[in-house]
């Protein structure tokens, strides 16, 4: 299957005009066909090599040459940024890009509005975009499709933003996970419509999605830990539902990602044959096994939220049921995520950002590494990996001649200190500086 939803659109220029208006960066990479040269001490590829000397040449919006090739080539311009490594744009598998960080979700349904919620988007879009995420794939918002519209005026070239893969709308149970409607029963939000079951109900929620511009489907097999309802570790759709859920998703040539905490709701998930695991808190050697006889379904594992709930949950307006939740799982997600080492699974690089403030998305590399991974498979993980879970791996994701020039650079070398990706100074989106700290 191809994973892919459409070609990626290039940086537009219009939202490229809009970062230089606000951050009065010039656009010193975007010119008029002349090349450009990036050179820093460092360089690493995104597929696990770092070039010493770091130099990267570039052609309007796409890479032209690495290396010594791009040194021992022409070039009009060149931006050196010094005592720094370069490294492909980031991406993240699980964002929540539109809505106040401050703001728990059920209350939005009753507070906010969808307008509301596409202001706070474009927001934490740019925000994202300068934090080096330069692609994300959002895993649903509280009001519906408000991503889709977000994603639609970011490849216009209206609002500046990371290149958006979205969900729509996610697929949930009645009394399960993402019940929108976890009030009275007196109570009721009809415009959220995010509630199926059985094999007819989900099948046809996977066809309003995609009718409505979802670029994969997402399902909740399990139980929430940010949610009333069934507890996470619960299997909340039958083996049944999901698969019909990846069924048809297939026939418009898309993928399921399945929410999914509980061991068993994870093993019906990689049965049914979904593209993602998200979250995978309390996955069991069973389930890691499965994973490792196949090779289309990924581990996607979200630790840094599971840090900061339990610390900071009560200020985000979390109740205290559900931070109580959070802290429980906190007991299978890090040693899960060490088994998964251990096997040699290939894992996702995911944060949940908009749990948390968006920005913050790099923390999760320091949680990874404390807990065992090795910091170049960390970048690895958050770039080259997740562009080929996403289908996306021909244009975004490494630093190859013919992708697109979506750069990011941090001080220092984060093979040393894995905490410097937590700071980054430089951003490039399709050959476009959209950021770019003088003083650092």
């Amino acid at each position: 299957m191809n994973c892919s939803r459409r070609p990626l659109p290039p940086a537009p220029y219009a939202a490229l005009l809009v970062v230089s208006l606000l951050l009065a960066t010039p656009l010193s990479a975007q010119n008029d066909g002349g090349r450009t040269l990036v050179t820093a001490d460092r360089l690493i590829d995104g597929l696990g090599v770092m070039h010493e000397p770091g130099a990267l040449l570039i052609l309007n919006e796409r890479i032209v040459a690495v290396g010594d090739d791009a040194t021992g080539a022409s070039w009009e311009q060149r931006v050196d940024l010094g005592d720094a490594t370069i490294l492909p744009g980031l991406i993240d598998l699980h964002t929540h890009l539109t809505d106040a960080e401050d703001a728990y979700w059920e209350q939005v349904l009753v507070t906010t509005t969808p307008s509301e919620a596409a202001l706070y988007g474009a927001a934490n879009a740019l925000t994202t975009l300068r934090s080096g995420f330069t692609t994300v794939r959002d895993m649903g918002p509280a009001w519906s499709f408000t991503d889709v519209d977000l994603r639609n005026i970011i490849d216009e070239g209206t609002l500046p933003g990371p290149r958006m893969m979205v969900a729509g709308n996610y697929v949930s149970a009645t009394g399960g996970a993402g019940d929108a409607r976890q009030f009275s029963i007196y109570v009721d939000v009809p415009v959220v419509q995010n509630l199926a079951d059985g094999v007819d109900e989900v099948r046809t929620a996977v066809r309003t999605n995609l009718k409505h511009g979802a670029d994969f489907i997402k399902i909740l097999a399990t139980g929430a830990v940010l949610s009333q309802g069934i507890p996470p570790g619960a299997q909340q759709y039958s083996d049944e539902e999901l698969e019909v859920a990846v069924i048809e998703a297939g026939r418009w040539d898309r993928f399921v990602a399945a929410h999914a905490h509980g061991a068993e709701g994870i093993k019906a998930a990689i049965r049914a044959g979904v593209r993602t695991v998200d979250h995978g808190s309390m996955m069991d050697d069973e389930g890691i096994q499965m994973l490792l006889a196949q090779d289309f379904t990924y581990y996607v594992p979200t630790l840094y939220v599971g840090v900061i709930v339990p610390r900071e949950g009560a200020s985000m307006g979390i109740p205290e049921a559900q931070i109580q939740r959070s802290t429980e799982m906190m007991r299978y997600r890090n040693a899960t995520f060490r088994r998964a080492l251990e096997a040699g699974l290939p894992i996702g690089f995911a944060t949940d950002a908009g749990v948390f403030p968006h920005g913050q998305n790099a923390r999760e590399f320091a949680i990874r590494v404390e807990n065992g991974e090795d910091p170049m498979d960390a970048i690895t993980a958050a770039t080259s990996l997740n562009a080929r879970i996403m289908g996306w791996e021909n244009d975004v994701g490494s630093l190859e001649p013919g992708k697109f020039a979506d750069v990011v650079a941090v001080p220092g070398n984060p093979l040393d200190d894995i905490s410097s990706m937590e700071r980054v100074f430089f951003v490039m989106q399709g050959g476009a500086v959209v950021r770019h700290d003088r003083e650092r």
